[in-house]
């Protein structure tokens, strides 16, 4: 399962709203560079550096670094609305994403279901998966119903092992019910601490192998989903530090920590079949 990089890895580094900026906002062709640094061949851009705002000649210059650094991309936004999927199904294709990342925003699942079907023949026509996200909006149940309805090889769940405390389930429950519908992984890490008053509870995030999830026992339920072409990307919540950057150290901490440790229990980063040793060759789209 090859192992890269999101936006939500370095969260604060690219900008959170409603904090200071970072001193030096990460670009999407600085992450570019910093996925290569780190050793890896994939980077997912998602919605809090949002593609449609670029031009085509800058969505083309930042395919051109990626691909000078042998840097697969991934693109990701958040909403079903069918205009909207459709411009991010053009910036796959200008980018070679075979995937498009999502989400539902709107609790009303059968409206979201009727906007994807839409888009849908476009999506299959172009060889292009829409992974949709659980974000703690919409039970598995609800989401497993979503899938089953639209039964499409071209429409799956990019599972996110922490978003759905949310609705009120717990990552092993969440892991399982979604699996069969994986397309795309979020490996978030996370701790439960009792308040000092001992009332209440709260959930944060940790660096990958450092909390409560089990990334083991997470990789062999992935793996035997079966499905070929499965990424595990690496988020983070890192919790506010005190200033901005602060917690931009702790984050890039972190981020090399959660690689270290998710390389121990077998993530791979292979080198991506899109390229080949000294030609870049796009296949599919």
């Amino acid at each position: 399962m090859k192992l890269g990089l999101s936006t939500y890895t370095l969260t604060w580094s690219v900008g959170v709203p409603g904090y200071d900026p970072p001193l030096r906002p990460l670009t999407a062709e600085a992450l570019v560079g910093l996925t290569r640094e780190s050793g890896l061949g994939l980077l997912q851009i998602a919605d809090n550096l949002p593609l449609h705002a670029m031009t085509d000649e800058a969505l083309l210059r930042l395919k051109q670094t990626a691909d000078a650094h042998r840097v697969e991309l991934e693109v990701g936004t958040r909403g079903t609305d069918p205009e909207l999927l459709l411009r991010y199904l053009g910036i796959a294709g200008l980018l070679g994403s075979s995937l498009v990342r999502t989400l539902a925003t709107t609790p009303d699942l059968a409206a979201a279901e009727a906007q994807i079907r839409q888009v849908l023949p476009d999506f299959e026509a172009a060889g292009v998966t829409l992974a949709i996200e659980n974000h703690g909006l919409h039970t598995t149940g609800q989401l497993v119903q979503l899938f089953q309805n639209l039964r499409s090889a071209r429409v799956g769940c990019c599972l996110d092992t922490v978003n759905s405390f949310g609705a009120l389930e717990a990552p092993d429950h969440v892991i399982r019910a979604l699996s069969p519908y994986l397309v795309n992984l979020h490996v978030k890490d996370f701790e439960i601490k009792r308040a000092d008053h001992m009332m209440g509870f709260s959930i944060l995030g940790t660096a990958a192998g450092a909390g409560r999830l089990d990334i083991p026992g997470l990789k062999a339920i992935a793996g035997a989903s079966g499905k070929p072409g499965v990424h595990a990307i690496l988020e983070l919540w890192t919790p506010y530090a005190g200033s901005v950057e602060e917690t931009i150290a702790v984050e890039r901490r972190w981020m090399e920590e959660s690689l270290a440790y998710l390389r121990r229990v077998h993530f791979t980063e292979e080198e991506d079949s899109h390229y080949a040793t000294g030609n870049v060759e796009r296949e599919g789209l």
